[in-house]
């Protein structure tokens, strides 16, 4: 018997019980087939008996994947597939332990925000102030709006739900520092600049639409109503009016969402020389290492600090 022929028939058993024994889906069993046919051809291009593998055999089989730029999560995926298959042919008798045992998985790389950088935000700040000046009654509310809610994230970090769904309490006492809750009920106190201050005020101070009414005689909690099911205004149409106005800014809508605007605060802080822990505090992340993702920015104002400074670096 051939070792094609011979994997062939293990892979074959082993997909049958996974189907039977697992009820394994068929998509699932055919992307099993794939990975590990994949494997069967590095073993017969390599004339490797099944029974003989090496964990050396494994790793080389992983380091091809590595040259052929398959990423550390296609990585990990054969190499789960391969653990399973192997630990099937243990139990069958087939071989005595699994070579597969013992190899850690590829480290994958934390995805990198996506970064705007200030001239950026300031040309989206900028294009939202100049929909204000000309726009008149519901259109010119909608503007008044879209500026306050950039404003106060862009000064704050909030996330976009906490930031549509703000009730009206926030604006008892001192309007220069906001409480927010956030993930698990958790509170924290943002602050507010002045350019977030008078984005808030110019919007409280918008002609009187319904909205406005029912919100200043108590009847709507929220301070971005909506007729919505919540009743406050949608984070979807949020991202939308902004992806309107990166248009309107010729920048790419791809990059501009509520959630980079989050990021470009963290980042924007972090270059300015803000600590990883203060960010932490005003992002809300219960842990450090959530927060760790803006990393990137602090060792390039390292190098850049080394760069500048250093006597040697002239």
């Amino acid at each position: 018997m051939t070792t094609a022929h011979q994997f062939s028939i293990l892979l074959n058993d082993y997909l049958t019980a996974i189907a039977a024994e697992r009820g394994a889906a068929h998509n699932t069993v055919e992307a099993y087939r794939r990975d590990l046919g994949d494997l069967g051809q590095f073993v017969v291009a390599n004339q490797l008996v099944l029974q003989e593998m090496t964990t050396a055999n494994v790793r080389s089989y992983l380091s091809g994947l590595a040259k052929n730029d398959y990423s550390a999560s296609s990585r990990s995926r054969r190499l789960s597939a391969i653990r399973q298959f192997l630990k099937f042919l243990v139990a069958e008798g087939i071989l005595n332990d699994s070579p597969a045992d013992g190899i850690a998985s590829p480290k994958k790389q934390k995805a990198l925000p996506k970064l705007l950088s200030i001239d950026e935000v300031d040309q989206l700040i900028e294009t939202a102030q100049q929909r204000i000046r000309g726009s008149i009654g519901k259109e010119r509310y909608r503007a008044l709006r879209l500026y306050c809610l950039m404003e106060l994230l862009y000064a704050t970090g909030m996330r976009v739900s906490e930031l549509v769904s703000l009730p009206t309490t926030v604006l008892k006492g001192d309007r220069r520092l906001l409480t927010i809750t956030g993930k698990g009920g958790r509170e924290r106190q943002v602050p507010l600049n002045q350019a977030s201050q008078r984005a808030l005020d110019q919007f409280l101070q918008a002609g009187e639409t319904a909205e406005q009414i029912a919100r200043l005689k108590g009847k709507n909690k929220w301070l971005f109503p909506a007729n919505s099911q919540e009743g406050f205004l949608p984070r979807q149409h949020f991202g939308r009016e902004l992806k309107e106005l990166a248009l309107e800014s010729g920048l790419d809508p791809e990059r501009v969402s509520p959630h980079v605007l989050r990021h470009a605060f963290a980042s924007h802080l972090l270059d300015r020389g803000a600590d990883l822990r203060a960010v932490q505090k005003l992002l809300g992340h219960a842990d450090i290492s959530t927060t760790e993702i803006y990393t990137h920015v602090l060792e390039e104002r390292l190098k850049a600090v080394v760069f500048e400074h250093h006597p040697l670096a002239r």
